[in-house]
């Protein structure tokens, strides 16, 4: 055997032992997730809404949950003043633009504590909504008051069931006080809340402020999960 045919085979054995290396370093790097991590990436890999958004441009797969809730309730339309609370990553503000002519005369303003990228004939802005800071930032954004406010919040769950629901009740009351305070007569407001119990408070408020308030969980949203969103039209303001 020639020298050239000993540094073939030479190479080839190392191009198999650094394949078989790296092959062990990438199942390693897998096995080194949680359970529950591993279970996640498998969902999202193969969640039809995720590989949607991607192929459409949607930063979040969120983005068909608000295309449901207002192809059955209608709460945009063109020229509307709109607020996103919670906007990151900003899938819903996307769906916004498209259906209020953002980029003629209607206006989305959307705010979160996390920084994200601009989104053309969008105003994003940092901080927190819930603090009078945040507050009178957005409302000097909005050329009058809003038409809709929406809120897609979540906090960081934490696994255990009744915390969790606490907490993002606690979300969706801020929303609505925020909301109160801006939205113009006949206004519309949708967040987001999980079923268990403490929304009894909410859901009496919300009637007494707004003409009709509904339910609905979008197929959009997971089947596994207890989320579903109020959606509550006419709003009565004090003038």
């Amino acid at each position: 055997m020639n020298w050239r045919r000993k540094a073939e085979q030479c190479l080839i054995s190392y191009q198999r032992k650094s394949d078989s290396r790296q092959a062990k370093y990438m199942i390693r790097r897998t096995n080194s997730r949680s359970v529950s991590s591993q279970r996640w990436l498998c969902r999202q890999l193969k969640d039809p809404y995720v590989i949607n958004a991607k192929r459409l441009g949607y930063r979040s797969r969120a983005a068909f949950k608000l295309m449901e809730i207002d192809d059955k309730f209608k709460i945009l339309s063109n020229g509307q003043r709109v607020v996103d609370l919670g906007c990151a990553p900003g899938g819903w503000t996307q769906i916004v633009i498209q259906r209020i002519g953002a980029s003629h005369n209607g206006q989305i303003v959307g705010i979160d504590m996390v920084p994200l990228d601009p989104i053309p004939f969008a105003e994003l802005l940092l901080g927190d909504f819930s603090q009078a800071s945040g507050m009178d930032l957005l409302s000097s954004k909005l050329s009058g008051p809003a038409n809709v406010v929406l809120s897609d919040l979540a906090p960081s769950f934490t696994g255990h069931k009744r915390t969790d629901h606490i907490r993002i009740m606690l979300l969706a009351e801020l929303a609505l006080g925020f909301a109160i305070e801006v939205l113009s007569n006949n206004g519309v407001f949708v967040t987001k809340i999980l079923l268990g119990g403490s929304d009894h408070d909410l859901l009496t408020l919300l009637r007494q402020k707004f003409r009709q308030v509904r339910h609905f969980k979008p197929q959009a949203s997971r089947t596994n999960s207890a989320e579903t969103y109020v959606v509550a039209t006419g709003y009565r303001r004090l003038l």
